[in-house]
């Protein structure tokens, strides 16, 4: 488990394909390693990826074929630029929102406009997302935490503060550019309750 706060900022350093997916090589001076071993999970982008090496300054994953067509990775470049995080511990706080680094579909920026020292964002989503996004309700766009302003039909907007654009790749966001959504994971968790009563 994740809380959409991010710790840094990294790059995709290598990219190596396969028939059954790609290994990725995720480089940051900023991230701290220090107390990352193989096995451990880490978000990228709000994927949730498991090391299978780690370094001073670099972790490698396998991601499989179903997660490249479901996210941005499946047509991600090379030194792109993503965001970072480490998952939750018991004894840490969260001030985020509880997100399971599994990545429900892609999204696009449909609008991109500045309001005062922030910026506000205007995301559609595919059609089977927009059940589970509420107004004031918790999205993750990216491994990023958010709140959704409003929503009207597939699409939702958020307000981006200097902070959280300072210390994540969000502000580099543009108008046509794809991210990764995953929806609030305890309406989905009710959606199953409730639909479990009719069987």
């Amino acid at each position: 488990m994740f809380t959409g706060i991010i710790q840094a900022i990294g790059k995709i350093k290598i990219k190596e394909e396969s028939v059954q997916g790609a290994v990725f090589k995720f480089i940051s001076v900023d991230f701290d390693f220090s107390d990352s071993v193989v096995g451990d999970s880490i978000s990228a982008n709000g994927v949730c990826l498991t090391a299978i090496e780690v370094g001073d300054d670099y972790f490698e994953a396998d991601i499989s074929q179903e997660t490249l067509n479901c996210s941005t990775f499946g047509n991600i470049r090379n030194y792109e630029e993503v965001n970072l995080e480490k998952s939750l511990r018991i004894n840490q706080g969260i001030d985020g929102h509880m997100v399971s680094g599994h990545v429900d579909d892609v999204a696009k920026v449909v609008e991109k406009i500045k309001q005062g020292d922030s910026i506000r964002f205007k995301f559609k989503v595919p059609q089977n997302l927009v059940k589970y996004i509420a107004r004031k309700g918790s999205v993750c766009i990216n491994g990023v935490s958010l709140t959704v302003n409003d929503i009207d039909g597939d699409v939702f907007d958020i307000n981006v503060v200097p902070h959280t654009m300072n210390v994540t790749t969000l502000s580099r966001l543009n108008v046509s550019d794809s991210v990764n959504v995953e929806v609030d994971i305890i309406a989905r968790h009710l959606e199953q309750l409730l639909s479990s009563r009719d069987l």
